[in-house]
């Protein structure tokens, strides 16, 4: 199964490192990310979770939960984990699935069989408190993923949802923002924006973050 933005994360039950996670209920109304790695011990992904369990406090402050999924058991799972702690000098805080079965890969679409028919792609779903999915990435398994990106991507997220504004080129939280297009009308405008906006063309038009 293919899936696209907008589509409903697939619910499912899978054991982990915490213990059975019923996923939506897990969620619990939270964003998340959920994201794969091709198996246990390998390197790349050994520092890539090392770091997310760093970063706890800024996913948490987002009001977003990190889930991880590898292919092995959990026997082997718990094993990782002590090594992550020892090279990374974090523990692991958060849950990695056990999805020895596949289950989770293969409603996630993670294996690809051009990739490896085996193992499971470097897949990234960022996924909304009503269960969709809102941002996919997908690495090659030599290249880390870029967490920075990864918390940037919930921001913009958050803020246009919120004020229903969109953010430019590499936009970073606290930069102007831009009007969406569709929005004309002047008083509109002036109650939306009370901070004012410079006008580039009539589509391209900055103010400053709303919630600044």
């Amino acid at each position: 199964m293919s899936l696209r933005l907008g589509d409903i994360a697939p619910d499912f039950t899978q054991h982990s490192t915490e213990g059975d996670i019923s996923f939506h209920a897990w969620a619990a109304g939270h964003w998340v990310v959920l994201y794969s790695h091709p198996r246990d011990f390998t390197p790349v992904c050994t520092t890539e979770l090392g770091y997310t369990a760093k970063l706890k406090q800024a996913f948490a402050d987002r009001g977003v939960k990190v889930i991880a999924v590898s292919v092995d058991d959990l026997d082997s799972h718990q094993r990782w984990v002590g090594d992550i702690a020892e090279t990374q000098g974090q523990a692991v805080n958060f849950p990695i699935l056990a999805d020895a079965d596949r289950k989770v890969a293969t409603l996630y679409d993670m294996i690809h069989p051009n990739a490896n028919d085996t193992l499971t792609v470097r897949s990234v779903f960022i996924i909304d408190p009503k269960h969709k999915i809102r941002t996919t990435f997908t690495y090659p398994a030599s290249t880390g993923r870029n967490f920075d990106e990864i918390l940037r991507v919930i921001d913009s997220l958050q803020l246009t949802d919120s004020h229903g504004v969109a953010t430019p080129v590499n936009w970073k939280d606290g930069d102007d923002v831009i009007i969406p297009a569709a929005l004309q009308d002047p008083e509109v405008l002036k109650a939306k924006f009370p901070k004012g906006y410079r006008e580039l063309k009539s589509y391209l038009r900055y103010t400053p973050q709303p919630n600044r």
